[in-house]
């Protein structure tokens, strides 16, 4: 893991980054904590050219989005226009519509239609990534919504691949590790821990909760993820500050020695 694979989800930052000066104060505040990269998802409307330039201001790559399902069923070219702009290849799902959530029949209709999806974005050299929470996780006929989502991909062209989520995998049940091993091509995760707080399950900073965060990242390491992305769906203070625990945390988690590739520290 190279500090520049490490990036802040701006769905943390939600409530920051709700017009174009919002979200230029939130990138520098981002870019002071440490990150390299961002991916887009909970921002205001602001126009792609506009992200990107104050992206890019800050030095900050793209390196994902979330977009609702429904423009990758109506809006897919100017999606890919976007995103090419950008220089970002992964496209996210964050979930799956409720329609679909049911039975088998339902997760595998929608696997076929990510598939369709998949590869119209691998023709345009960008990649479909599919986001978890812990519903996916109920068993429809002896198999996890997950299981079969992941059997009904279409791993003969890699039309998708997942963007799987620590902490909603360790709430639906299921090993984190086990996953990361188990969809193996994956190449963005999200990173978010999860504490016990008055008998409840809580969102919390990476090292603040009980996930095996060595377990997790070697994993990572091990299946070639190229993005670990910092998540935090609700924080307890200030989300910035969140942020920085968490990214001062997967610092200490990393190699202890310095390696320099092209300038860049592997941590």
């Amino acid at each position: 893991m190279y500090k520049k694979q490490i990036a802040a989800q701006l769905y943390t930052l939600r409530d920051y980054c709700k017009t174009a000066e919002d979200l230029d104060a939130a990138l520098k505040r981002v870019k002071a904590i440490g990150y390299d990269a961002v991916q887009v998802s909970g921002i205001g409307p602001i126009a792609p050219d506009e992200v990107k330039r104050i992206c890019d201001s800050h030095g900050l790559t793209i390196c994902a989005t979330h977009v609702p399902t429904a423009r990758l069923l109506n809006d897919l070219d100017a999606l890919i226009a976007e995103h090419q702009a950008w220089g970002c290849k992964y496209i996210g799902i964050g979930s799956i519509p409720p329609e679909y959530r049911n039975d088998k029949a339902g997760y595998t209709t929608f696997a076929g239609i990510m598939n369709e999806i998949g590869d119209k974005l691998a023709e345009a050299g960008l990649e479909l990534i599919y986001h978890n929470h812990k519903f996916e996780f109920e068993k429809f006929e002896g198999k996890t919504g997950m299981d079969w989502l992941l059997e009904a991909k279409d791993s003969a062209s890699g039309a998708f691949s997942f963007e799987l989520d620590t902490y909603w995998v360790q709430a639906g049940g299921a090993d984190p590790v086990s996953w990361i091993m188990k969809v193996a091509d994956m190449k963005v995760v999200h990173l978010k821990d999860m504490a016990i707080v008055n008998d409840q399950q809580v969102f919390a900073e990476i090292g603040e909760g009980n996930l095996n965060w060595p377990a997790i990242i070697e994993a990572c390491r091990e299946t070639g993820v190229e993005w670990y992305v910092v998540e935090q769906d609700v924080c307890p203070g200030d989300p910035f500050e969140s942020l920085a625990v968490s990214y001062r945390a997967l610092r200490q988690l990393g190699y202890k020695e310095e390696e320099e590739l092209k300038g860049d520290v592997r941590v």
